[in-house]
């Protein structure tokens, strides 16, 4: 097989690329190590940033998400049982955010890729990146219990932590920055319309928690737990109990309980991988950088890493010049780095250590306080949270 860009991974970031490469033009295959009904069904990110929105529709991607995506304007944060509410469009010059599964995004682009764009190959396992050093990178891969050879002038590793495509870059040459966290995000999904309007992130001396949605019948919400738990050692009971303490406030708020459909547990952990290309092999999303949760980063960084490949792709065939293919990992870097610096500042300001001390607590309180009543303060939070710029 010969294309001009061969896609390892066909989660959100490989979905998109494709569905962009075919609107400007450039042919790509698609290989998926698993097959339609998981990818279609896998449960990740459900907030997508304003510049994550305006990349979908542009793609013409948009119209299931226009008719049953949430738009928030907004997050409460809950402290010391009181609640504060950030405007995001009032401090951002009009910037929202919306609600729409990860699981809705690849439907809608699976959809797309299959009625306009290039082959999608599931249950394609990729082996390896081979020569990407050279003119004519090559892909051997597993499909349909024989070994075939996709043979590309670019490879895009889209294929998460786990995949072939970041082994591929030699050790002289990579650099790994990562921090493990000593907790974990109990989630669950719950047959109960959502108890508020707009996420809420709370922070108690319990732990963390955050209210969210899938759709307005349908509530997704976390607990703080250790890390290492089980999400079969937490009882339905048990859960609803702790939810009910962490999101307590002083007024008359409650929170709704449901039939909870669907329990996991989610490590926190913060990872780069630098540089993000290496000859004509490109990372982007999950295979390149990861975020704790807390930010909802991961989905809009790969959206960003995407656009900024396609971008430098087309410049090159428009112009001749390849710099902005050469600046792909320092343009890329600039706003993951940001978005790590974001997580991990959402993460420390609302999560309880093990080892937490009394000071620790007073200064998260602190920190809170400062950013209800700064709109300097405020206004950092609602920029980055709708989202960096992605060129």
């Amino acid at each position: 097989m010969r294309t001009t860009v061969g896609i390892i991974g066909a989660g959100p970031a490989g979905l998109l690329l494709a569905r962009l490469l075919h609107r400007a033009g450039i042919d790509s295959v698609v290989l998926e190590s698993r097959d339609r009904a998981y990818v279609e069904h896998r449960q990740r990110a459900g907030i997508l940033e304003q510049g994550t929105v305006d990349v979908l529709r542009a793609a013409g991607a948009g119209q299931r998400m226009d008719r049953e995506g949430l738009r928030h304007d907004g997050i409460e944060l809950r402290f010391g049982r009181r609640r504060h509410r950030v405007d995001f469009p009032g401090l951002t010059g009009g910037r929202s955010v919306t609600v729409y599964a990860q699981t809705e995004v690849c439907k809608d682009l699976i959809a797309l890729q299959s009625e306009e764009g290039g082959p999608l190959l599931f249950e394609a396992e990729a082996l390896a990146v081979e020569g990407a050093e050279g003119d004519r990178p090559r892909i051997p891969f597993r499909h349909q219990g024989r070994e075939d050879v996709l043979e590309c002038d670019y490879v895009v590793g889209c294929d998460g932590f786990w995949g072939v495509a970041r082994k591929a870059f030699p050790a002289a040459v990579s650099r790994v920055f990562e921090r493990s966290y000593p907790y974990a995000w109990l989630g669950i999904l719950a047959d109960v319309a959502p108890s508020h309007d707009e996420l809420v992130y709370a922070r108690h001396d319990r732990g963390f928690a955050l209210l969210s949605m899938r759709s307005p019948s349908v509530s997704r919400l976390y607990l703080q737990v250790p890390s290492g738990t089980k999400a079969e050692e937490w009882s339905d009971d048990e859960i609803w109990a702790e939810l009910e303490r962490r999101f307590e406030t002083d007024d008359d708020w409650t929170l709704e309980r449901g039939p909870i459909t669907q329990k996991s547990v989610t490590p926190m952990r913060s990872f780069v991988h630098e540089p993000m290309r290496h000859g004509r092999l490109f990372l982007a999303g999950d295979a390149a950088h990861i975020v704790p949760p807390t930010g909802a980063k991961g989905l809009n960084l790969a959206v960003g890493d995407v656009t900024t490949f396609v971008r430098a792709l087309v410049h090159q065939r428009e112009t001749g010049s390849p710099g902005l293919l050469d600046a792909y990992s320092a343009t890329c870097l600039r706003r993951v780095w940001q978005a790590e610096r974001f997580s991990y500042d959402m993460t420390t300001l609302l999560h309880r250590a093990p080892d937490a001390t009394d000071f620790d607590a007073r200064l998260q309180l602190a920190r809170l306080e400062r950013i209800a009543s700064s709109r300097a303060a405020e206004t950092d939070l609602a920029e980055a949270y709708t989202g960096f710029p992605l060129d």
